[in-house]
């Protein structure tokens, strides 16, 4: 397993819960190919082989909802991921690896655009209420946004198409309706990706997806979804060996939470070993807040999606093709710690999806790249979700196209070896959310981290380097600094045309307070007795729980 050290190798003494991959020639070759093509070392971008079939094939592994501690390797004593960690200790792992936004579309339209949420507009989860039609007593109304990702960007897989790539999607996809689904913007095969951001059927057949047909009664979701994925790749092969940008978007570990009875009871008797705490969660400003991994639920689910991981990266090396394909993984937005499921804890790090603090955006983010980055690198520098589309341009040998992926940089420079300068990260979510959110702005600059809020205007100000659990507001005693980074950051939201959000004419302060006060006496304490329970010996699951009750393999 990896410690949560930042260095930028592994000890090799380390245990490993899967065998690591060696560099391997064939991207290396491609990799001699692109150099020879290119003008020099310092050009950002060169012309693509012609050959295409020297050029990697690409599988995306995107996972929903899933937290910055939320892999064994990543830290957690609780959950277990041994296929992710062993992905994580053959490529590249970046420790400050941040989502574009706290919650999920947003965050997936920067993977597809290249640009951060205020740039593209798709600002809040597609289907939030905003403006207006916001019923609930706050203090300010929800910005408008986009509700579909617009079709005059070019996504990175109409990018990839455009190059030769086969294209492949499979999972969630939450970016639009019909019209605006998976084969709208580039891919070419869509197993599963509709308007809907969690499953419309849970997690195990019938699925209820119009986008999916329905397996045997029990058949896992994650399992499926990665047999959809290795199915596609076989039939490339077969065909035409063409290259390949494979799309694998779980639902999970979106709610609603669900697992099988065997997983349960694992995970169950793990955390009844473990010292039983006082209080599992605690109020920080707004919601309850999850301070312990410990709902056998939420673990089996981490299981089963690693087990699907593991699916895919099998058939990968059965083809022979493991060593000419990069692999990326990463997730959307902080784990569920407040609000929706409550499901995990984002320690040390402060709050979860949703939430303005480091929980919110902080993701696992590995890139494996054989044959250019060193198994068991780690990297320090902060990077996002924008970045990963002129990466992967820039590691096939597809030029880049600044004036789309406008917000992300490639990472090759750091995959072998090297470094990339500094620069500002902007992340713009005015609105509330489901977790307990406050709308807010933030930029982060070097090690500072500015957060400006709507409700009332305030700045917080926090060093990430002493401070990475966000404990100390320093605004007061570093006033130049915040006003400069302020201005930045409102600078670079009046650029991109940010929305703003407006006061609610209609905000009650008394029944604000009272709502407050039921959070703490009532729906504190219904938490704790609810997540207790799921502990118990007699513990029931749902009677939608296909797979609880119907052995899925």
């Amino acid at each position: 397993m990896f410690s949560l050290n930042v260095c930028h190798r592994l000890s090799e003494s380390s245990p490993s819960p899967s065998r690591s991959l060696q560099p391997f020639s064939a991207l290396s070759v491609f990799a001699l190919t692109v150099f020879v093509h290119c003008f020099g070392a310092a050009t950002e971008s060169c012309a693509a082989p012609a050959d295409r079939s020297d050029r990697p094939n690409i599988l995306f592994i995107l996972a929903d909802d899933l937290g910055w501690r939320d892999l064994s390797g990543e830290g957690s004593s609780f959950y277990e991921s041994p296929h992710l960690d062993g992905l994580a200790e053959s490529g590249m792992r970046f420790t400050q690896g941040y989502a574009t936004c706290q919650v999920c579309s947003p965050s997936r339209a920067s993977i597809m655009t290249g640009k951060f949420p205020a740039r593209h507009g798709i600002t809040d989860w597609i289907g939030a209420a905003s403006g207006t039609k916001w019923k609930r007593n706050d203090r300010i109304l929800p910005s408008e946004y986009q509700h579909q990702l617009n079709q005059e960007e070019t996504t990175i897989a109409e990018a990839f198409k455009e190059a030769g790539y086969r294209t492949f999607f499979a999972g969630k996809w939450h970016l639009g309706d019909k019209g605006s689904f998976p084969e709208d913007h580039g891919f070419e095969v869509n197993a599963g990706g509709h308007h809907r951001g969690s499953p419309p059927g849970g997690y195990f057949s019938p699925y209820k997806n119009p986008k999916l047909s329905d397996g045997p009664a029990g058949e896992s979701l994650p399992i499926r979804l990665a047999d959809e994925t290795v199915t596609f790749i076989e039939q490339v092969q077969e065909e035409n060996k063409q290259p390949f940008f494979a799309f694998l978007s779980f639902y999970s570990v979106h709610g609603p939470i669900q697992t099988t009875q065997p997983l349960w009871s694992k995970y169950q008797q793990k955390a009844k070993q473990a010292d039983d705490p006082e209080s599992r969660f605690l109020i920080d400003r707004t919601l309850p807040v999850r301070q312990v991994q410990d709902c056998p639920i939420y673990g089996g689910m981490i299981e089963s999606m690693d087990d699907a991981v593991g699916r895919v990266l099998t058939a990968l090396k059965r083809l022979g093709i493991d060593e000419n394909t990069i692999v990326v993984f990463t997730s959307d937005n902080g784990g569920v710690s407040s609000g929706d499921a409550y499901s995990t804890s984002n320690l040390p790090l402060r709050g979860g999806k949703g939430r303005q603090w480091e929980g919110g955006i902080r993701e696992p983010f590995f890139i494996r790249v054989p044959g250019l980055t060193e198994a068991g690198a780690v990297s320090d520098v902060p990077v996002t979700g924008a970045d990963f589309y002129p990466t992967l341009l820039d590691l096939a040998g597809v030029p880049l196209m600044p004036g789309q992926h406008a917000d992300g940089q490639s990472l090759k420079p750091l995959l072998s070896g090297g470094d990339i300068a500094e620069r500002p990260l902007y992340w713009h979510y005015p609105h509330y959310g489901n977790q307990g959110g406050e709308p807010s702005s933030i930029l982060r600059q070097n090690e500072w981290k500015l957060i400006h809020y709507y409700e009332d205007g305030r700045d917080e100000l926090y060093n990430l380097r002493k401070d990475p659990s966000e404990q100390t507001d320093v605004a007061a005693e570093n006033r130049p600094r915040v006003q400069q980074m302020s201005k930045k950051l409102q600078d670079w939201l009046q650029s991109v045309g940010a929305q703003i959000p407006q006061a609610n004419p209609n905000f009650d302060e008394a029944e604000k307070k009272q709502w407050h006060r039921q959070i703490k006496s009532m729906q504190l304490p219904r938490l704790e007795r609810k997540h207790a329970e799921y502990l118990e010996e007699n513990f029931q699951p749902g009677k939608d729980w296909w797979g609880s009750l119907v052995d899925p393999s």
